[in-house]
């Protein structure tokens, strides 16, 4: 069934081809994918996102308002793409845009109540959602997978070295 893939209904379908050189980068590539596809399904009745879910994260695990530069670097993306979702955020309620004290320039985004509440219900969701994904495997397969992927990302870090 290396094949196909599933989709959110459960239906299999013929695996994408990512365009890779190796196969199991595509498979990685694909898994990720599905995952997300996932997820997201699961996040969009309560309002939220992938994305959006870890803005909050962020800022609810720094426990301090953050620069918007400080949760792009964070998140690893853009800070065009950042912007995006904060706004997203703040138009729902669930940050703020406060003035920096020492940098007249700068705002800091800070966690409101709201975004603390939907931060927790879609946390719960994500949770669950991940758990459902994965729990067909036994916690030996688990910790074998998660040792495999972090022999590709030492590798890598090595090559880059």
């Amino acid at each position: 069934m290396s094949g196909l893939r599933i989709n959110e209904g459960g239906a299999a379908m013929a695996r994408q081809h990512h365009g890779s050189s190796d196969v199991l980068v595509d498979e990685l590539f694909d898994t990720t994918v599905v995952l997300r596809s996932f997820v997201e399904s699961r996040l969009r009745p309560v309002g939220s996102s992938v994305a959006r879910l870890r803005a909050l994260r962020m800022l609810v695990r720094e426990g301090v308002p953050l620069r918007m530069r400080d949760l792009s670097e964070m998140l690893g993306i853009a800070a065009r793409t950042t912007t995006t979702i904060v706004d997203s955020l703040e138009h729902d309620g669930l940050v703020e845009r406060v003035r920096h004290l020492d940098d007249r320039r700068a705002f800091l985004i800070t966690l409101t109540e709201a975004g603390r509440a939907h931060y927790e219900q879609a946390e719960a969701v994500d949770t669950q959602a991940l758990a459902d994904a994965t729990g067909t495997l036994s916690g030996e397969e688990r910790e074998q997978l998660r040792a495999l992927l972090g022999k590709v990302r030492e590798a890598v870090q090595q090559v880059q070295a």
